[in-house]
């Protein structure tokens, strides 16, 4: 180095660099915590914050509890088949979000490595795009939240049901709208990591 202004330049770097590295958790933490608060203020917004429950038309549950023993065997094979498809939906969209966590906890642990990288000139993209994926990951849980509250108001309008069909069509019916609207929230959530590298630009 020619000039002492270089030096002092890459010593800056370097001990920037190093708090970097030793403060690395609470940096993560304090993206987190940002991320967190848009997620909650959606949340809040959407009225999530109250439990809703959600109910079966009537004029379905008095043609179900009408139904005899020989009637309602179709209706236990639908039953089964709509609850096994509902089942693996439910198993996709929890490893989902479980690989989010995951993926959070690695970021964060593994985060002394690519902050270190801030330390050379040449180097410090690597740091960069780091900061920004963490980003993206945290964003996801943003994206989540979206889907569910899509996935909510669909389910909040409960289906036409027809009363003067049978037992099986109605309750055929009713399933096929549920499924529709988990694969509409399971293809929400699992295109959330996509969405959010497209935004952010990776």
């Amino acid at each position: 180095m020619k000039k002492p202004e270089h030096a002092l330049k890459l010593f800056i770097r370097f001990a920037l660099a190093k708090e970097a590295i030793t403060y690395g958790m609470e940096l993560m933490l304090a993206l987190f915590n940002i991320v967190q608060g848009v997620i909650s203020t959606i949340m809040t917004a959407a009225g999530f914050s109250l439990v809703q429950q959600t109910t079966l038309p009537q004029e379905m549950v008095d043609t179900i509890e009408s139904c005899g023993f020989f009637e309602s065997i179709p209706l236990w094979a639908v039953t089964l088949i709509g609850g096994l498809f509902i089942t693996i939906m439910s198993f996709i969209l929890l490893m989902t979000v479980y690989g989010r966590f995951f993926k959070l906890y690695m970021y964060t642990a593994l985060a002394p490595v690519p902050l270190s990288t801030f330390a050379g000139e040449p180097s410090q993209n690597v740091g960069k795009s780091f900061i920004k994926s963490y980003c993206a990951v945290c964003l996801e849980g943003a994206v989540i939240v979206l889907a569910c509250i899509i996935f909510s108001l669909f389910a909040a309008s409960p289906p036409v049901v027809n009363p003067d069909a049978a037992a099986v069509t109605q309750v055929w019916a009713y399933i096929g709208e549920l499924l529709f609207n988990m694969l509409v929230l399971v293809g929400s959530v699992k295109m959330s990591d996509r969405i959010i590298r497209e935004m952010m630009g990776l």
